[in-house]
Formats: structure tokens, sequence, C-alpha cells
């Protein structure tokens, strides 16, 4: 359980502090913006926080450094020609306006169609987009909730797609509940199997620590290279707010 959420700056970077009920501390750098975050045991001072992120400014500034020339998607638009992706895949996307319920389809392996009411607004072409991707990546995640549930013998007792910000899927152990990021319905499929089996074993491990690693190596070997795919891909237009 996190008890304390606070903030310190380190030779000009800041620096959130998560302490928690851990052995280990945990320090990770994360995309957009490169924003630093250590989670810390609940008996570490902030100055071992402060010197055990000074021991590793050399990595922390190549990592930002990669966000920084990280390639990024434009404002999107919601008009033809624009660019968008699905299950790894680049689409062009053409935009019809009809007299009839809004729909998308993919035509092809280049275009993705999108139908909306005359008049719609970009706000609302957005919003039918938004709720096809959705539909798509529950239909892809049952199945494999399923096959995986299985395999490790765990049951969530609920699940859900939603757009967040910060994280890739998130597990809440007491409660048995998994959410899966909405931006997974445009990475590779692989992609999304390994954050379904990365949350579901946080129902038998609750904590990043050795054990997982150890279990993440032994029922997906290769979550490391679907890792490193979700670090590598075009990242948003959005500056987010952590």
């Amino acid at each position: 359980m996190t008890t304390e959420t606070r903030h310190i700056l380190v030779r000009g970077i800041a620096v959130e502090v998560v302490r928690k009920d851990i052995q280990n501390l945990h320090l990770g750098v994360y995309p957009p913006m490169g924003r630093v975050r250590v989670a810390a045991p609940l008996v570490i001072s902030d100055e071992a926080v402060r010197l055990a992120v000074i021991e590793k400014l050399g990595w922390i500034k190549r990592q930002r450094a990669q966000f920084a020339q990280q390639p990024r998607q434009s404002l999107r638009e919601m008009v033809n020609g624009e660019s968008h992706y699905f299950l790894g895949q680049r689409y062009r996307l053409r935009v019809s306006e009809v007299n009839a319920p809004a729909r998308v389809a993919l035509r092809g392996i280049a275009s993705l169609d999108l139908f909306v009411r005359p008049g719609a607004s970009t706000q609302q072409r957005e919003a039918v987009l938004a709720q096809w991707y959705r539909r798509q990546l529950k239909d892809r995640i049952a199945p494999l909730l399923s096959k995986w549930q299985a395999l490790l013998g765990v049951q969530a007792h609920a699940w859900g797609v939603k757009k967040m910000k910060t994280k890739w899927g998130s597990c809440n152990p007491k409660a048995r509940r998994i959410w899966l990021n909405l931006e997974l319905a445009k990475k590779p499929e692989v992609c999304l199997e390994y954050i379904v089996v990365h949350e579901l074993l946080h129902l038998l491990e609750r904590h990043h620590n050795d054990r997982f690693t150890r279990l993440m190596d032994q029922h997906l070997p290769s979550w490391r290279v679907c890792r490193e795919t979700l670090k590598a891909g075009l990242l948003g237009h959005e500056v987010w707010d952590y």
C-alpha cells in the first residue's frame, strides 16, 4: 500500500518519491517526457533516495535523451490522409460523411475508413474511433485472459479498458481487478499479451521483485522484447501531466 508520495529535486531533476511497504528501491524513467519516479521502502530516508538517484544520474540522462529524440505524432485532426495505428500497423484515414450511424472499417491493408454524420466535429470523430478501438481491444483481451488465467492458475474478478496516461495496465490484487490501457489497441498483439500476463502475475506477486521477474521469465520468456517494443513505439502528441 502506498503511504506517501512527495517530490524532491536532485541536481535539477524533479523526482517523484513513492514510499511503499516494499523491500527494495526501484527507480524508473517514464515516457513521454522522462518523468523520474522512485518507489522506496518505508524506512529509507530522502537523503538515501537522493544518493540512489545521484548514482544513476548518467543512466537517467541517457533515458531522457532517448525519449526526447523519439518521434511523436502531431495533433490528430481526424482528416483524410492522416496516419493512425491499429495492432502495430499504420493506416491512412479516409473520412466519409454519411446519413447513417457512425462506424469504422478497415479497407485492405492500408486504409481505415471512418463514416460519420455530416458536420461531425473533430471530437466526435475521435470518439467514434476510440469506441471502435475499445471494442477491438476487448475482443482480443477476453480470449487472452481465458488462456492465461488457466495457465497461471489465477482468476481476475473484474477487468476493463480505459485510457491511461502513465501505465499500460494496472492490477489491484486485493480487489483482483485489472485495467488495460486503450492505447494498446494501437500496438502489436504480442504487446497486449505481455501486459495481460504482467497484470495477471500481480495476482501471484504484487511487487516488481525478483520473484515477479522469475515468473515472467518462466511463463513469457520474450517479455523483455515486448517491453522494448512498447518503449520504442511512436509517442503521442500530448504533454502528459503526472
